[in-house]
């Protein structure tokens, strides 16, 4: 039997009454309370994750920047120190293995943040690469054990976590990271998201993590920070079309089909470039959409699109968006069925259920209101 390992902060969720599930090989808190009121927390005030299942991998040396950059798809040679990057990291074929964060440390060290699931795929993924090339002098380790992380999302995730904190929240700008001290605790702190709201992810040891966890819980208590699970997690970023791999994007899929392109510097050479160019140059055959859906039917993954009652593509995510009052679904339909305000169908327990076709966003959170990237 697969033994499940447990983040820093399980005892902590053990203690606050969390639905405890495995995922991506750790025990973590589905929710506390219930979804809705956890996604509405984020959304009116401020939430907060453990995300210390995330992975890290070091990328350090002489050639940390030069490797990053053929490695990824994005632009790592523009980035100065404490820049971070949104990146699909793909595979020769143009699949992806994951998507990303970069953060460049120094001129010398760069930080993968990766998805907790992926995290061994992508590591040996990224010694492959260096071995078949050699000549970039780096070294390649894998640190996820070493840091403790939560993300702590929300309009007044700035103003609660200045009381922590003499580091002047309102020069952090956004995708990028400092090391601050928070709670009396040193930490390597960012400030991107995954809810579309503004606010801080928060690297430390495994001891300190729970420090800043419980600081940051009893700054907010008065004001109405919950702890928040993995539900409300998938609902937020649903809510605002960010992706999640193994649903929206995978090995199967890439970057230009799944609309990640502004993360996508096909003018310099990177792994799968030469198949991404083909397909930049004749368009992508297929597109990843966002449709709206009348009714309480609620369509899932793998569920299939159709077009005058043909299949034409499939369901990647679908939920009750809280904050709208919709129901809603991203999924691959083909590029020349594409039209913002035309319908298709969706077909849920047996029921064809008309699909309307809308712009990305389903919600536009505060992290809108900064250059992201």
């Amino acid at each position: 039997m697969l033994t499940m390992k447990r983040t820093p902060l399980y005892e902590s969720h053990k203690e606050l009454g969390a639905n405890i599930v495995p995922f991506a090989g750790y025990e973590m808190p589905l929710v506390y309370t219930t979804m809705i009121e956890e996604h509405m927390a984020v959304r009116n005030v401020a939430g907060l994750f453990d995300v210390s299942h995330m992975g890290e991998i070091s990328i350090q040396g002489r050639d940390a920047i030069l490797f990053t950059n053929y490695l990824i798809t994005n632009q790592t040679t523009d980035m100065q120190d404490g820049d971070i990057k949104y990146s699909p990291l793909c595979y020769e074929d143009g699949g992806e293995v994951d998507d990303l964060l970069a953060y460049r440390l120094t001129e010398t060290h760069m930080l993968l943040v990766v998805n907790a699931s992926n995290t061994e795929k992508d590591f040996l993924h990224i010694l492959s690469i260096h071995e078949l090339h050699p000549e970039f002098q780096v070294e390649i380790t894998n640190r996820s054990d070493q840091y403790g992380q939560v993300a702590f999302q929300g309009p007044e995730a700035e103003t609660i976590l200045q009381t922590l904190t003499n580091f002047d929240l309102t020069q952090f700008k956004v995708f990028t990271c400092h090391e601050i001290e928070i709670a009396g605790v040193k930490t390597i702190t960012s400030r991107t998201g995954y809810t579309g709201e503004d606010g801080f992810e928060i690297l430390a040891s495994n001891h300190d993590i729970v420090t800043i966890w419980n600081a940051i819980l009893g700054a907010g208590q008065t004001k109405g920070v919950l702890p928040c699970g993995l539900g409300s997690r998938d609902t937020l970023r649903f809510e605002v079309c960010l992706w999640l791999y193994g649903n929206d994007i995978d090995k199967t899929t890439n970057p230009l089909e799944a609309g990640q392109t502004f993360a996508v510097k096909l003018e310099k050479s990177f792994v799968g470039s030469d198949i991404l160019s083909a397909i930049s140059k004749q368009g992508p055959t297929r597109k990843l959409t966002c449709f709206e859906l009348d009714g309480k039917m609620i369509p899932r993954h793998g569920m299939e699109i159709f077009h005058q009652g043909k299949p034409v593509g499939y369901v990647t995510s679908g939920s009750y968006c809280p904050k709208i009052n919709r129901i809603a679904a991203m999924g691959y339909i083909p590029a020349d069925l594409f039209a913002i305000g035309s319908s298709l169908d969706i077909q849920i327990r047996g029921k064809m259920v008309p699909a309307l076709m809308v712009k990305k966003p389903f919600y536009k959170g505060t992290s809108g209101r900064k250059d992201r990237r």
